[in-house]
């Protein structure tokens, strides 16, 4: 393994990697250092204690797409192949290739995370320039929810989904796996993640959804991304209009009719 490594300034000079605390970056450097000629790292968690650094830090490095980590604990520098070139006389390969094939190599080479074999949608990427969700969202340090599992911070298509949810005062949501994962990323594909944020979006100008109703029924993640649920949430079916009573959404059709304008059956 080659002894020496680099550091592109196209990385370590953007903003993105700038905004970062100090000890993160550190926490980077530190990283960057002790990985192997593929940019695997195998003990980031005795890296991060021996140099006094803190989980939050480790957490905005994943966040902020620096690094990807994998179930196992090994991690891998996203932007390896930007930073150094090994010439083949002296390079060795990694010999993690199970994490290895659950990344695929970009053309701007960086690493990207494979999810169930779906590779990331709405993805827009720079060369040389870290990637990440460009929307209104801002994961710092001081935002970073301990509860939330490793499995939505890996995902770059996750993190602006369930911020968006977890910021409506409604239960939130801590992991995304198994089904609710293979759900999700049909939406995904199905709509993109800006009408996946719109419908959620629109969760707050719905009395219904949020539990004005005669049964008390409220909105959940899961029912939300169901195949018949999603788009009439996005197209706006539930949102609050004039003539109806926001304690229990029910519309007349006339002076004598008083029919409920949603069937609750298919809330059950």
């Amino acid at each position: 393994m080659a002894e020496r490594r680099m550091f592109s300034k196209l990385i370590i000079d953007s903003d993105m990697f700038l905004d970062m605390p100090l000890s993160t970056q550190a926490l980077y450097f530190h990283l960057s250092m002790r990985a192997d000629d593929d940019g695997f790292v195998n003990n980031p968690k005795k890296i991060q204690r021996m140099i006094g650094c803190n989980d939050d830090d480790l957490k905005v490095l994943i966040t902020k797409k620096f690094i990807i980590p994998f179930e196992s604990g090994i991690c891998v520098i996203k932007h390896w192949k930007i930073h150094n070139y090994i010439r083949n006389d002296r390079y060795k390969p990694t010999i993690y290739e199970c994490e290895k094939q659950m990344l695929s190599d970009e053309k701007n080479k960086t690493y990207e995370l494979i999810s169930d074999g779906i590779p990331n949608v709405n993805q827009v990427d720079t060369v040389g320039i870290p990637n990440g969700y460009t929307g209104k969202v801002r994961l710092g340090k001081d935002r970073i929810d301990n509860s939330i599992s490793k499995d939505i911070l890996v995902s770059k298509n996750l993190i602006p989904i369930v911020e968006e949810w977890n910021n409506l005062n409604l239960s939130k949501v801590k992991s995304v796996k198994g089904n609710r994962l293979k759900i999700l990323n049909a939406r995904i594909k199905e709509y993109g993640i800006d009408s996946i944020i719109e419908a959620i979006k629109s969760i707050n100008k719905s009395s219904f959804l949020k539990g004005q109703n005669n049964k008390n029924w409220i909105i959940t993640f899961d029912w939300l991304i169901k195949p018949n649920n999603f788009p009439k949430v996005l197209e706006g079916n539930y949102i609050d209009k004039e003539g109806v009573n926001s304690a229990t959404n029910i519309t007349k059709d006339n002076e004598t009719s008083s029919k409920p304008k949603y069937d609750f059956s298919c809330f059950e």
